[in-house]
């Protein structure tokens, strides 16, 4: 275990100036606090936090991180407090080691979600001081590299998997490459110890086979660069297990078809001379078309930066060249904590150190966490920010010539919302250089892509589907919950509206204000959508805001029942539109034509839905079944299906009012016996085409030999359209029948 001087050693190396007091006494504070606590190595508890501050001190980081670094685990694990530490450490290192303390009392459902909300709480606590992130991965670092002592099998294995997941991507995303590389081969050692060893036996073969190979190549390349009167550092060496494995897992390939298991890295000391190394390596051997990437003029968003190119080096054996100058390097080896240049300053007496510069790639991490914390569950914190570590990237452009990273495999919408969140929640298609193509379409490296928009789109829960990116993801599902809000917000109002009517009393916000601690609610507009969702009954708050009164319930009754249509008119029946027998009853006072719900289709500020198996359509005589909970479904009014709904408060007279400068498609479902031979269906295909009609899907059933029976779910206009398909359906020769389905 290291001594307390030698630390102090390591970090006078790169910092003559370092506060020695504030090393030694988080020292011993914290060997102290641990004191006979015990890994499961069977080591001090110390020597953990011991060898998590040397790891700071390889990546030279400041005082305060490396002092971070011995008190990370002492309020989660000891009886020292934050008060304690902000007393003797001062706020800035309490603060810090807060951020890496997990919540250790939550009442949550599941390990997940208690995982998901500590990850939630650091990632925060990251986004204030990057510090956290760098001593959170060398913490991980060093219980990776004592999991073999960990007896449970299963614990071992959700530790492995947990890195593989979150820590190892978050490394990578930071540009800490080697330290990401490290945690993936110790993972990958647990989680898949079969493929690990095979891989590692293979490389093991190959590396004595060829085992001047690389020495051959630094020599031949160092000699070339030297003839140019370049100097530059060759280094060789083999990819590692995981990479290989990643490899083979993604292009579906045995170990034998890899062709760039060897990686040569040039570092030079200027930028000119990487583009003059580069002219030097494919002047000497060819190239390999399409691997080559100038992340030189298009840096990665985790600030790495360099060119990479595989050619077909000596001995036929392909090899990938990683070019770039010594500062580049750095980078790339240290990734964030290259730009953690802290400088001290004088604050009330003591020395505080703080972030100087910030990179992008932890610039990047600041906007992705700010953007995925608002509003989301922790589950779904985990997932998005998963989902935004877990890609490489392609470049697009927007029309203006904007450069966009995207991950790879990207479809528009995610480029749609990295524009801006407005652009993604109205997007309606896409034109990808020039040509108008699917949402679905893959992006590729130097795509133009144009965003075609309409403000009367909303996200979809098929988004979900083709969004890969956290920040999209996130971003629909809270639009898709505001406006699910919103709608039973809406439903909600016209039940308490029908309620207070039926009283004779005016419904306002001013009324239902008084009334909301009693029903917990924030704020009006959350008791309207409690209502609308049936988590709220609306005669509870009737009694409440007026209990002088009892509701009388509505009645549904049929013709038969009614002694006459004048008699019922007099108590204040009405019938439904198309004298179907079927009537509604409203309020004393109201008028048909206040008891009439007006709809536009699918766009009513009401949770609206159409009959399933048929639908309806403008032209239609219709009804609407009011569900809390759910809202209204709408039934052309002969459905069969309105049987099963004898609630007197769920029926709804509504009416038609479509908007005719902006129409609209609405479901229907035709049956068609036709016969079968070849082009039958194109034939009725070219028959909905011509008369506009839209085909949603198609079911086929065989009847006979020598007929099929179809159904075919429409979109159409209104019922005149509809009976225009049928009737030029029925007189199509290989069409027997054609009728509407509903019910």
């Amino acid at each position: 275990m290291m001594r307390q001087y030698e630390l102090v050693e390591r970090v006078n190396r790169y910092n003559p100036t370092t506060d020695e007091a504030l090393l030694n006494k988080a020292y011993v504070y914290a060997m102290q606090k641990h004191g006979t606590q015990m890994r499961a190595s069977g080591d001090p508890y110390f020597s953990h936090p011991l060898e998590v501050a040397a790891i700071m001190t390889d990546l030279r980081l400041d005082d305060a991180t490396i002092a971070v670094a011995l008190l990370h685990d002492t309020i989660e694990d000891t009886d020292a407090t934050r008060a304690e530490i902000d007393t003797i450490f001062g706020e800035e290192i309490g603060k810090l080691v807060d951020g890496l303390t997990k919540i250790s009392r939550l009442d949550l459902i599941s390990r997940r979600a208690k995982q998901a909300e500590n990850f939630r709480k650091l990632l925060l606590a990251i986004a204030d001081d990057v510090r956290v992130l760098l001593v959170k991965l060398a913490d991980r670092l060093h219980n990776m590299r004592t999991l073999h002592f960990v007896k449970e099998d299963e614990r071992r294995k959700r530790i492995a998997e947990e890195t593989m997941e979150i820590y190892a991507p978050l490394a990578g995303r930071m540009g800490m490459q080697d330290l990401r590389n490290e945690l993936e081969d110790l993972a990958f050692r647990t989680v898949n110890p079969e493929a690990y060893q095979t891989i590692t036996a293979r490389l093991d073969a190959l590396r004595e086979k060829n085992s001047a190979l690389i020495g051959d190549i630094e020599r031949d390349l160092t000699e070339r660069l030297a003839e140019r009167q370049i100097q530059a550092t060759v280094r060789g060496r083999m990819k590692r297990p995981y990479s290989i494995f990643r490899k083979m897992e993604q292009k579906s390939i045995g170990f034998e078809q890899l062709s760039d298991i060897y990686g040569f890295r040039v570092v030079v000391d200027d930028l000119e001379t990487c583009y003059a190394v580069l002219g030097v390596v494919h002047t000497a051997w060819p190239s390999v078309p399409g691997r080559f990437k100038d992340y030189i003029s298009t840096p990665k968003q985790n600030d790495y930066r360099s060119i990479h190119t595989t050619v077909v080096g000596p001995s036929r054996q392909r090899v990938e060249l990683q070019i770039r100058t010594r500062e580049m390097d750095r980078v790339a080896e240290y990734g964030i904590a290259a730009h953690a240049l802290y400088k001290d300053e004088v604050k009330g007496g003591r020395n505080i150190s703080h972030l100087a510069d910030e990179s992008r790639a932890y610039e990047w991490l600041r906007q992705t966490i700010d953007m995925l914390s608002q509003g989301d569950t922790p589950e779904e914190f985990l997932e998005n920010t998963k989902l935004e570590l877990f890609h490489d990237q392609v470049f697009c452009f927007t029309p203006k010539g904007r450069l966009i990273a995207m991950p790879r495999g990207a479809p528009p919408i995610d480029f749609a919302y990295a524009v801006h969140t407005d652009i993604g929640n109205t997007t309606v298609g896409c034109k990808i250089n020039g040509q108008i193509v699917p949402l679905v379409t893959e992006l590729r490296n130097g795509d133009e892509v144009e965003i075609i928009r309409s403000g009367a789109q909303t996200p979809t829960d098929d988004w979900l589907n083709i969004a890969v990116t956290g920040k999209a993801r996130a971003a629909i599902r809270r639009s898709i919950r505001d406006a699910q809000r919103e709608r039973y917000a809406a439903l909600g109002r016209h039940i308490l509206k029908r309620g207070f009517e039926r009283r004779g009393l005016e419904l306002n916000d001013k009324v239902l204000v008084p009334v909301l601690l009693r029903f917990s609610q924030a704020s009006v507009i959350d008791l309207m959508a409690a209502v609308g969702r049936s988590e709220i009954h609306a005669a509870d708050i009737l009694n409440t805001v007026d209990p002088s009164h009892d509701d009388t319930p509505h009645e549904v009754i049929s013709t038969e029942r009614a002694a006459s249509a004048d008699k019922a008119r007099e108590e204040g029946w009405f019938d439904l539109e198309g004298g179907s027998g079927l009537k509604f009853r409203v309020p004393t006072g109201a008028t048909e034509e206040t008891a009439s719900l007006p709809i536009r289709g699918l766009h009513s500020n009401l949770p609206i839905r159409f009959a399933p198996d048929g639908g309806a359509v403008p032209g239609d005589r219709i009804v609407g079944i009011l569900t809390p909970g759910e809202g209204i479904t709408v039934y052309p009014i002969h459905s069969e299906a309105l049987k099963d709904f004898d609630d007197d408060d769920q029926w709804l007279d509504v009416r038609w009012d479509v908007d005719t400068e902006h129409p609209e498609r609405f479901p229907a479902r035709v049956s068609v016996a036709a016969i079968n031979e070849p082009g039958t269906l194109a034939e009725i295909a070219r028959i909905i085409s011509q008369n506009d009609g839209n085909i949603d899907n198609i079911k086929m059933m065989s009847r006979a030999a020598d007929f099929h029976e179809m159904t075919i779910d429409l979109e159409v206009w209104d019922l005149k359209h509809l009976n225009r398909i049928i009737n030029q359906l029925r007189g199509a020769s290989v069409v027997s029948s054609a009728q509407r389905l509903n019910h």
